[in-house]
């Protein structure tokens, strides 16, 4: 399999780390790509219409996209727990994918805002709805992280990724002083050996 990636995607992470939890991790070749939303890297659109990380190719050349597609493939193939087989479990997870997956998806949107357009075209209103949705994210994330406990499954490692992409490009939103029971939960889950091996690189 190959997995088309940037090491600074929060997404393309959560399929690292799953792939790692799920002892996928040698079977996977790591591809870099250029996604960017202006310069297009032709060679992934070529994959992905989309030109968007993550992009797996599987064994079988079939191409997969997005990262909860990839990572529900992962695990089947696994033949993992990562995704509740059962319905009452099943749905909380997968939700708490989507809120991790929000959170970090406003982030990444305002990255792009503060970054890439220049800057007499930025538009702080669309920077604070977007820095809300995180707010707003990282609250229910605090009423949630208490009852985690040990669990290892898509909704824990998809928030995981959402914070560690936080602390790589918002380390002055200090998240932590506000949520002390997701500090608390990432301070153990941030030091298992999927997370810590699949860190940003700094800078």
């Amino acid at each position: 399999m190959r997995l088309h990636y940037s090491p600074t995607s929060p997404f393309a992470r959560k399929c690292q780390v799953c792939a790692q939890e799920l002892g996928l991790r040698e079977r996977i070749e790591l591809v870099p790509a250029a996604a960017h939303p202006v310069t297009r890297d032709r060679a992934l659109v070529e994959l992905n219409p989309l030109g968007q990380v993550p992009t797996l190719v599987t064994d079988d050349g079939t191409v997969l996209y997005d990262s909860r597609v990839i990572c529900e493939y992962l695990n089947e193939t696994a033949g993992g727990e990562l995704i509740p087989a059962e319905a009452g479990a099943r749905w909380p997870v997968l939700v708490e994918q989507s809120l991790a997956d929000g959170i970090s998806g406003a982030a990444l949107l305002t990255r792009y805002e503060m970054a890439v357009r220049p800057e007499p075209q930025r538009w702080s209103g669309w920077i604070e709805g977007q820095l809300d949705k995180v707010a707003c994210g990282l609250a229910d994330l605090e009423r949630r992280a208490v009852s985690f406990g040990d669990r290892v499954d898509l909704g824990t490692i998809a928030f995981a990724c959402a914070l560690g992409y936080l602390d790589f490009r918002f380390a002055s939103l200090n998240w932590r002083e506000r949520h002390p029971n997701a500090a608390a939960w990432f301070e153990w889950f941030g030091g298992r050996d999927a997370m810590v091996a699949t860190r940003p690189p700094p800078g």
